[in-house]
């Protein structure tokens, strides 16, 4: 009997587990507006473009976020692993001046950096990529597909399989 009550659950949790992932951002995403260093406003669409032909991870982090700290050494080492992938990192800093200091800080200016907003739970890109923690790991194709919709840690077996699968 046990067994019996036990199967709709095993069952539902393979479906739930089991649902195909995004494999592209809607039209609402591409058009948010990001902020470059310097100041200036521009489109997700437009940051995507600067990377076609290129396999990019993503990497969607705050400088206030302690998760976010902890995991940078992983993502130098996943740059390591794989220098010819581009690498694009998007915050969530509450202050621009937090999120300049730890671009320094963490090492990142040599990869593209935008400010996304101030709250992750707040605008079209957040909702789209279904942000619910940071960091937030994205693996974008050479031809701007999502290969890879969500890690959380930078050494994920299935973001490295990927990125090993895409090279």
């Amino acid at each position: 009997m046990k067994k019996l009550l036990l199967l709709p659950i095993v069952l539902f949790s393979m479906v739930s587990c089991s649902q195909p992932q995004d494999t592209a951002f809607t039209e609402a995403a591409l058009n948010s507006k990001m902020t470059t260093t310097e100041g200036q406003e521009i489109t997700f669409k437009d940051i995507l473009k600067q990377y076609k032909g290129k396999t990019v991870v993503i990497d969607v982090w705050a400088s206030w976020c302690p998760d976010c700290a902890k995991g940078m050494p992983k993502v130098h080492d996943l740059q390591k692993q794989f220098p010819d992938v581009g690498y694009l990192f998007l915050s969530y800093d509450r202050v621009d001046d937090a999120w300049k200091k730890g671009i320094e800080k963490y090492e990142l200016q040599q990869y593209g950096n935008y400010h996304v907003g101030k709250s992750m739970k707040e605008g079209d890109f957040a909702r789209d990529i279904k942000l619910d923690w940071i960091p937030r790991y994205m693996v974008v194709d050479k031809n701007g597909k999502i290969a890879l919709f969500k890690a959380i840690e930078a050494d994920d077996d299935k973001l490295i399989a990927i990125l090993k699968k895409l090279k």
